[in-house]
């Protein structure tokens, strides 16, 4: 990590300056403390990106002053100890406050730098998923709604979330499978720890594997997503896109509790928590041989499934105002609120898209609105003119009305209702006041319902 920032704290000069040396050499920035009040101070004017922290110290040792940072909004950075003489209780008190790792006295150079780099490797990958979950995720702490089918979602998070075991998430696409998977991850014990997002799709086919385990090759080592998650959580997005040898691995790895790098020799431990997602029932690929079926119960100790939107719509009214709020805060978009009418307009839409459709519905209408309410009538040509399925031909195209038995009640009426009107409105050569005659409709009701249908008026009489 070039040009980072090493806070040294150790009470005797000469390693203070060895280790300093050494460092400046390899083109870090270094700072140094001689102890604990100094150490405070050097990381009060100055965010350190790793620190190495002797253990031994007249005035107040090492691990009591991780101790102190640990408990006191949680560690800058990732911290390592030096210790001429510790001992076993010592390296799991620290390790239980989140010392990263330790380095013995007298200090080897190479075990020193290599050591550094790893710490420094997490320090940055945590920072980064922490800043793109402020940057990218609404501000939700969990599934927003309170309908029944969200009610049991979040009692179920909130058991799932104090565990330890694996957890599938199935769903359709859109449904928000990601966002739970973050809930659980900041609702447990390893919420301090990285949340790793693998999207297996994304993944070069030739290189799932070391890409996801890690590699070893001629003493280089490079870490892969397993390794990255430690202490943390793994999201793998679309497991069932795993190739079948991927497949024995992972499985081989969570019922050891190892896992080895393409390469590599030794086993290393998997101390992390597997989240599971995909949009495919896995049972029917478990029958037909296409997934494993002892990964498969490995995975889904804990399933989760989440309904889609449409068997959730009493929650809509929530999302909409949650996603407005979000964007409109996010974005630095005036805020708009939806009225009655616009809301009870959506709660009719069928939502193939699920969450997903519907955010980016809300976003754009922030965007592309002049203020003032949201109304039905600019939803309507929103998800006429985007959303919505196309639509039967129209009767007065010259082709017959079909129906499509696909679609909820609502939104099927709709359609017969414009391609209706939209016949007479021709035969009354655009005039709603012949049109008014012929449907029945008194005239004020009819041009209300020709706006909310998105049928152009070319002029009023």
């Amino acid at each position: 990590m070039a040009n980072a920032t090493i806070l040294v704290v150790d009470d005797e000069p000469d390693i203070r300056e060895s280790v300093k040396d050494i460092l400046e050499d390899e083109g870090y920035e270094v700072v140094t403390a001689e102890n604990a009040a100094g150490a405070r101070e050097a990381r009060r004017a100055r965010r350190p990106d790793a620190i190495l922290l002797d253990v031994w110290m007249p005035d107040e040792d090492g691990v009591s002053l991780l101790r102190e940072w640990s408990e006191r909004g949680g560690l800058p950075c990732p911290v390592v100890m030096m210790s001429g003489h510790g001992t076993i209780e010592t390296a799991v008190e620290a390790t239980r406050h989140g010392a990263w790792d330790f380095v013995e006295k007298p200090i080897s150079l190479a075990k020193l730098l290599l050591t550094l780099r790893r710490a420094l490797e997490a320090g940055r990958l945590r920072d980064e998923n922490a800043s793109l979950r402020a940057q990218v995720e609404p501000p939700a702490t969990g599934p927003v709604g309170s309908g029944r089918a969200m009610s049991a979602l979040k009692a179920q998070l909130e058991r799932a979330a104090i565990a330890e075991a694996p957890v599938l998430v199935q769903g359709e696409p859109g449904t928000g499978r990601e966002t739970l998977a973050r809930f659980l991850h900041a609702r447990g014990p390893r919420r301090e720890g990285p949340f790793v997002r693998v999207s297996v799709s994304a993944l070069p086919v030739d290189r799932v594997a070391a890409l996801l385990f890690g590699s070893e090759r001629d003493g280089e080592v490079s870490y892969g997503y397993l390794d990255q998650a430690q202490r943390g959580f793994i999201y793998i997005e679309g497991v069932t896109e795993l190739d079948p040898e991927t497949q024995r691995r992972l499985a081989a790895a969570l019922e050891t509790g190892s896992y080895t790098r393409d390469g590599g020799a030794a086993p290393i431990p998997l101390e992390l928590r597997v989240i599971a997602a995909t949009a495919t029932d896995l049972e029917p690929e478990v029958r037909a041989g296409r997934f494993r079926q002892d990964l498969y119960f490995q995975l889904s100790v804990l399933p989760i499934v989440v309904p889609p939107l449409r068997e959730r719509l009493d929650d809509l009214p929530d999302l909409v105002d949650h996603f407005a709020e979000f964007f409109s805060t996010r974005d630095q978009l005036g805020y708009r609120r939806f009225t009655l009418a616009a809301k009870n307009r959506l709660r009719q839409h069928s939502w193939p898209g699920n969450l997903r459709e519907l955010r980016n519905l809300v976003q754009r209408l922030l965007i592309l609105g002049q203020g003032g309410d949201v109304e039905a009538a600019e939803v309507e040509r929103v998800l006429g003119a985007a959303l919505a399925p196309p639509r039967p031909p129209r009767a007065d195209a010259g082709a017959p009305y079909e129906i499509d038995f696909g679609k909820p009640l609502r939104e099927a009426r709709d359609d017969f209702e414009r391609a209706y009107l939209g016949h007479l409105l021709k035969q009354a050569e655009g005039s709603v006041g012949k049109l008014s005659q012929l449907c029945g409709m008194e005239r004020t009701h009819l041009y209300r319902k020709l706006r909310d249908l998105g049928i152009e008026i070319r002029g009023r009489e």
